[in-house]
């Protein structure tokens, strides 16, 4: 019994001793990168929501005013859902932060009460944020205001969202 419990005692010891083997510097696990969609309130029946989606096809939906579903819901998306969403803003994505809201100079000529989108990444591609105020100098934006505004039609949020106005 005595040399039993010597051995359990040394193979007790010799596992305190054990380091459990860590991923080299560098090799961290790489998060998903995701992408926060939010749309905000105009003069009207707007739909006010916010959405983020992952690479990793899991995303999250918040109805906020004037949506089909109230409150946070999630969902998946395929990647090609992704793709496609990220394919439509990538033009647009700033190296850092681009705002086209009122007193910014790239906005220069505005109307009021118009609708807006902020659009957030993060992940391994670093932290990036474009706002975009649709009422800013709406024939010198055209495309980029009907891209950033579409991107949302490529995920499957039609039942949450509702029918656009």
């Amino acid at each position: 019994m005595k040399s039993r419990s010597s051995i359990i005692l040394a193979a007790l010891a010799v596992a305190a001793c054990a380091r459990t083997p860590q991923r080299p510097t560098g090799m961290a696990a790489a998060a998903p990168e995701s992408i926060t969609y939010e749309t905000g309130a105009c003069f009207g029946r707007c739909p006010v929501y916010s959405v983020t989606v992952r690479s990793d096809g899991t995303g999250t939906f918040d109805g906020k005013r004037f949506t089909q579903v109230s409150g946070s819901r999630d969902f998946t998306l395929t990647p090609t859902e992704y793709a496609a969403f990220a394919k439509r803003l990538v033009p647009y994505r700033p190296n850092g932060e681009r705002l086209y809201k009122p007193g910014q100079a790239i906005c220069a000529n505005y109307a009021t009460d118009m609708r807006s989108v902020d659009v957030r990444w993060s992940g391994a591609g670093g932290g990036d944020h474009l706002y975009v105020y649709f009422g800013c100098d709406r024939q010198k934006n055209a495309a980029m205001f009907d891209a950033v505004g579409g991107a949302v039609d490529a995920l499957p949020l039609e039942s949450l969202i509702g029918a656009q106005p």
